[in-house]
């Protein structure tokens, strides 16, 4: 699985898939590093995603670079 990412400029964030489907249902989010790092869960408790606001600041510009806009 190649790593999916995805950046929205407008707010600066960047989600970071770890599933190959978007067929999914986040059901939990916990907020890891306040205002900055979220990690989302499904049900069953398996990892999903991970959203990253300040994007610009905690990634590195050749991950937003190749990021699919949104």
């Amino acid at each position: 699985m190649e790593l999916k990412v995805t950046y929205d400029r407008s707010v600066d964030a960047a989600y970071i898939y770890l599933t190959d489907t978007d067929e999914y249902v986040v059901t939990r989010t916990i907020e890891a590093v306040p205002e900055q790092i979220n990690l989302d869960f499904d049900r069953a408790g398996r990892f999903l995603g991970i959203e990253v606001l300040d994007a610009k600041h905690i990634l590195s510009s050749h991950i937003i670079e190749r990021a699919k806009r949104i």
